[in-house]
């Protein structure tokens, strides 16, 4: 059984709000985030929780957006064998509505082989991508969720010293709640109580 507790996390000052364990920490205590994103990490188990806000891709189809988006993810890390393991529908979130309009959101689940950091090819480690595109068209946005998972971890990569090597420790057996579940939650809670965030809401 889990022992994380969870709470409801302020981003974008508060703009937004979503609930995960406190196990995940702000990386912008660390590092600089880019404006439009906000991270956290658990650096004890090597696990992430990013959510982004970028421009609505209008080229892109509301069946399957979160697949193109772990696809472009892929691309811009340089990935080795990225595959796609689930996608979901199409699902509408009354919860999430602006104008009446519901947000429309999409979630894919995909393992990769990337590297952390600047560190090259010899250092990857297997990791289970989780994505979901929650797209507010109303507003002109696509926001991305997107969870990191080891699965396996390189020993030539940087997270093998703090982490170790090889086959990542299942959540549940050090008494976590799994990142599939973290991601489940972080989505389903997924908040936005001021939408002057966006801009351009008139």
């Amino acid at each position: 059984m889990s022992q994380d507790i969870y709470s409801e996390r302020p981003l974008f000052g508060g703009a937004i709000t979503s609930t995960f364990p406190p196990r995940f920490q702000d990386v912008s205590d660390i590092r600089q985030v880019p404006d439009h994103q906000e991270a956290f990490v658990d650096p004890d188990r090597d696990e992430s929780l990013i959510f982004e806000l970028l421009e609505l891709k209008h080229e892109v189809g509301d069946d399957g957006s979160a697949t193109w988006f772990l696809q472009d993810l892929a691309t811009e890390q340089d990935a080795d064998g990225s595959m796609v393991i689930e996608q979901s529908g199409v699902v509408e979130a009354p919860g999430l509505c602006y104008r009446n309009t519901p947000a429309v959101v999409t979630t894919a689940v995909g393992q990769m082989s990337i590297s952390k950091g600047r560190q090259g090819r010899e250092a990857q480690n297997i990791v289970r991508v989780y994505v979901a595109n929650l797209r507010l068209k109303e507003v002109n946005t696509d926001v991305l969720v997107t969870a990191y998972e080891p699965v396996h971890i390189n020993p030539l990569s940087e997270s093998a010293s703090t982490v170790g090597a090889g086959l990542a420790v299942p959540a549940v057996q050090s008494g976590y709640m799994p990142v599939a579940e973290v991601f489940k939650l972080a989505v389903s809670s997924f908040k936005v109580n001021d939408w002057n965030l966006f801009g351009s809401v008139a």
